[in-house]
């Protein structure tokens, strides 16, 4: 069974592509590079003894993705491809919204021409927007706080609605909390482009020297320690989860949303603690304003991934920590030289 990976490449990708591989399915990625390396595919191949075919194109573009599905028999698309930063889309909207969502529409459109009908969707936490309780169930309010996750809801309806039309189709739409931590090989992990947008590469970066301090944006939020809370999880964990999700589509129709979370909520300074428990090393930290979008506290009700998926999140913070360290300081500059 093929399975096709958009933005495969990725950090989620490429740890999703490893879990697929080892499960005995084949894989299919389609990737531009704009977030990712392509030396994540001959690590793929280290860690899996098995290589990967890969496209560098674009989901946007329909001819490429119309090759893409003419050349391979694909059952399934788990769907990654997309902008991902909540600031960065904030200042820049529109180009979240064109890219984001042609992602979502022209990989529908060509979906359908191949009669393919399983899909699993990268969804996210911001969908729920400002919680009015946590932890927060999958039949919870759902309203945006920035173009991002309003990206992330309006593919999720898109999807929805597909599927609704095609009797026959099926879609998962997970929706990720917080991802961190890497594979145990060290051979890949996240590495983002610029300043880090994300919390633990942030933080290994100071680790390895590569920053000064950690900047922790606000410390007034309604939390046990005033710095803003949300559901940690590995993502070796998370990677596993769309396996049972795979699984689940090839054996049900219809839409069904699912958290993938731990059910437990850890701040930031929670965090620089555990990562200095974890590997000995002092991380300095500044306190800087807010961000515009970032909420107080965001964690995960994961019971349904248990129920529908089979999917419990089981390794731990610490976990967590040392293996994004250990990428970290065997690959001091990322997949760069």
């Amino acid at each position: 069974m093929a399975v096709l990976l958009t933005g495969g490449a990725g950090y989620i990708g490429s740890h999703t592509c490893v879990e697929l591989l080892a499960a005995g399915y084949d894989a299919v990625i389609i990737d531009n590079f704009s977030n990712s390396s392509e030396k994540v595919l001959e690590r793929i191949r280290e860690i899996s003894g098995r290589s990967v075919v890969c496209y560098n194109a674009d989901v946007c573009d329909e001819s490429a993705l119309r090759r893409v599905f003419s050349e391979n028999k694909i059952d399934c698309v788990v769907h990654f491809a997309g902008l991902k930063a909540v600031g960065d889309s904030v200042k820049h909207p529109l180009e979240y919204y064109q890219n984001n969502l042609c992602a979502t529409m022209t990989l529908l459109k060509v979906m359908n021409e191949f009669d393919v009908e399983r899909i699993v969707f990268s969804s996210s936490a911001t969908v729920y927007g400002v919680p009015k309780s946590t932890p927060i169930r999958e039949d919870a309010d759902r309203w945006c706080t920035n173009p991002y996750g309003w990206t992330k809801y309006m593919s999720e309806q898109i999807i929805s609605d597909t599927a609704k039309a095609d009797g026959n189709m099926s879609a998962v739409l997970l929706r990720y909390f917080n991802p961190i931590g890497a594979h145990e090989s060290g051979r890949i992990g996240e590495d983002p482009t610029g300043i880090p947008n994300n919390l633990l590469p942030y933080i290994t970066q100071v680790a390895v020297g590569r920053r000064e301090h950690l900047n922790v944006f606000g410390n007034d939020y309604n939390t046990h320690d005033g710095t803003g809370v949300r559901d940690y999880l590995h993502v070796v964990d998370l990677a596993k989860g769309h396996i049972r999700a795979i699984e689940y589509a090839q054996k049900n129709t219809g839409v069904i949303a699912v958290n993938l979370g731990t059910g437990n909520g850890f701040s930031v300074l929670d965090i620089v603690k555990a990562f200095e428990r974890a590997t000995g090393i002092r991380i300095p930290y500044k306190i800087a304003p807010r961000r515009p979008g970032d909420i107080d506290a965001c964690y995960a009700d994961a019971s349904l991934a248990l129920e529908k998926l089979g999917w419990k999140a089981e390794l731990s913070i610490d976990d967590m920590c040392r293996s994004a360290w250990n990428w970290q300081k065997n690959n001091p500059n990322g997949y760069g030289e």
